[in-house]
């Protein structure tokens, strides 16, 4: 039983080339990703590369207060749109009671994250009833109207001169709908509004009263819905989107069962709308997500996936759209009031999914995406002061962290050649291939998962140094222990490893247990110190497996630490030795010599 397990000892003895040859690779895969990305160095956050700081004051909205229940929720909306769109590192806080101030680190999307993370984004789908390029005012769309103006195209997803986007379920198309005459819009705008005013209107889907081409009501209510339906009409048609101040005063204020007008922007194109009471809440959206289709020509999408409740709803709006002519046939995704996205439909669209394919490019879709995702907030936020952080006392403050990093560093250096001596070259060789390693992921991990470097992070870089090199004494004092019993080197490494082992991953595990509770139980830059804490942890133990043990295994091999030179750090007589253990066999009485064939 013996024999094969020294057999394997000795195997695993004579091999340790094929762990250096593994880290070997790893660390020229990794850099090599890493200069490939073009990721050169870390990604800083705003403490170390500036940025942008932005002061949010709450307003109560419809039905909702400025309490700290409100608050704590629209924080969390607001950091998962942010890491939605891959800022990391952001930190977004509430300062009183009715403050938020929202960090944004200097990076890609960036700017993105600025217009969208005070965003309210109360979220409908309301049928669209006429529509239009905005080029200042233009004739009303009544019913005696001729068109005027140009018309906004809908057509085949195949068209790709069309800015319409299309709205579809997971199976085939069919062909596009033919364009409504301003006639037929101004008789949409004029019955949604009377269907809106009668006092038992049928409903859509939502509840909410919907558009019918024969309500019936009563003279007093027809004739309010008609004064009603012709303001709406001079609002629209003296309505110009390309004008930021107009924009702003439309959309925004109607309620959801009421008809409205709204402006969108389609592919730098602007267009101004008249809606129908919405058919749909954005709160139905369960899921949505940007996919590049690879299987077609409609490039990137955003898939949608409804609640049980929704899409029924959906399904109903948009099977009566799909009886409708252009624009009619088209649901406006209103924003805040305005006009994110108008796809049309051509059927019915059930199953609770559904995908929105056009010319989009990758940042309008995932946009886009984040917005049906995440919801909307409960309060309205007015954007009270943006400042732009500059990196200068970070970058003091990473100077001072850098600078007692490197004493730190030096005094270890130190402490391990005077008292390890040659031994010191394995430790300070782990030390260059754990930074090594440290370094090209934390480089690698930035457009990975949108990690930033801070100073609390950096902190966490130096706190490791004493963490790996505390795993490296442990291997040793085990190795001199084994040396002091009378060993010698060769077997003294392998002896020594299990116990070694044993204590360095009980060390890690409580290290990163500690570092994982941190990262779970705070916010902000202190999640930076517990990842990059867990990270350096998690490291430690591949090198000690992967290297320091491999490498002391073949300097067992060299004479200079094999025959315990005094410089080597293993001199037997200089850690006070006992003599080498020999098996010796006892005498076993007067047969032990040979007999004398005379006394026989």
């Amino acid at each position: 039983m013996a024999a094969p397990k020294r057999g394997r000892s000795a195997s695993a003895q004579s091999k340790p080339g094929r762990s250096l040859a593994l880290i070997l690779i790893a660390i020229v895969a990794l850099t090599g990703g890493m200069f490939l990305s073009g990721n050169k160095t870390p990604r800083l956050g705003i403490d170390l590369a500036g940025g942008t700081s932005i002061t949010l004051k709450a307003k109560a909205d419809q039905g909702s207060a400025v309490n700290k229940a409100n608050m704590d929720t629209a924080v969390d909306i607001m950091n998962r749109r942010v890491n939605g769109l891959g800022v990391s590192e952001a930190e977004v806080q509430t300062q009183g009671t009715d403050n938020i101030i929202v960090n944004i680190p200097k990076g890609t999307n960036s700017k993105e994250a600025q217009q969208q993370v005070g965003t309210t984004a109360k979220l409908y789908f309301r049928p669209v009833l006429a529509s239009q390029p905005s080029v200042g005012a233009t004739q009303s769309p009544s019913p005696s109207a001729s068109p005027s103006g140009s018309s906004k195209p809908s057509t085949s997803p195949s068209a790709s001169s069309s800015p319409k986007e299309k709205a579809s379920s997971s199976s085939g198309s069919s062909t596009a709908s033919p364009k409504a005459s301003a006639t037929s819009q101004g008789r949409a705008v004029t019955d949604a509004l009377k269907a809106g005013s009668t006092p038992t209107p049928s409903t859509s889907a939502s509840g909410s009263p919907k558009a019918s081409a024969t309500p019936s009501a009563t003279p007093s209510a027809s004739s309010g819905a008609g004064a009603a339906a012709a303001k709406l009409q001079a609002q629209y048609a003296a309505l110009d989107c390309t004008k930021p101040a107009e924009r702003a005063k439309v959309g925004g204020a109607a309620k959801p069962g009421e008809p409205t007008i709204a402006c969108g922007q389609i592919h730098k194109v602007w267009y101004k709308y008249v809606l129908g009471p919405a058919a749909v809440d954005g709160t139905e959206v369960k899921k949505a997500q940007a996919v590049f289709d690879t299987q077609g020509a409609s490039g990137w999408q955003v898939q949608m996936t409804f609640s049980s409740s929704g899409a029924k709803k959906f399904a109903d709006i948009t099977g009566e759209l799909a009886k409708n002519q252009s624009p009619q046939n088209e649901f406006g995704i209103v924003l805040d009031g305005e006009v994110v996205s108008s796809p049309f439909v051509q059927s019915a669209i059930t199953g609770g999914q559904a995908e929105i394919s056009g010319s989009f490019t990758q940042q309008d879709a995932q946009s886009l995406a984040n917005m049906l995702s995440y919801g909307a907030l409960p309060l309205s936020f007015q954007e009270q002061s943006v400042t732009t952080v500059t990196a200068a006392l970070g970058g003091e403050q990473l100077h001072a962290g850098l600078l007692a990093g490197a004493i730190g560093l030096a005094l270890v250096v130190i402490y391990l050649v005077a008292y390890y001596r040659g031994l010191s070259v394995v430790a300070m060789a782990s030390l260059v291939v754990s930074a090594i390693l440290t370094y090209v992921i934390m480089s690698l991990l930035g457009p990975a998962i949108g990690f930033a470097l801070n100073l609390p992070a950096v902190c966490g870089a130096i706190v490791a140094i004493g963490i790996t090199a505390d795993s490296f004494i442990v291997y040793f004092e085990r190795i001199r222990d084994e040396i002091r019993e009378g060993r010698s080197l060769r077997p003294a490494v392998e002896r020594a490893w299990p116990r070694a082992r044993r204590t360095v991953l009980v060390s890690d595990f409580v290290s990163f247990l500690a570092a994982a509770v941190l990262f779970i139980v705070t916010v902000g830059k202190v999640q930076g110190f517990a990842f990059t804490l867990g990270l350096t942890t998690l490291l430690d133990v591949v090198v000690v497996f992967l290297f320091t043990k491999p490498l002391m295994t073949l300097l067992a091999r060299r004479k200079f630490f094999a025959n315990g030179h005094k410089w080597s750090g293993l001199d037997p007589q200089s850690l006070g030795a006992k003599p080498p253990l020999r098996r010796t066999r006892r005498p076993a009485g007067p047969a032990a010599g040979p007999v004398d064939p005379k006394e026989a």
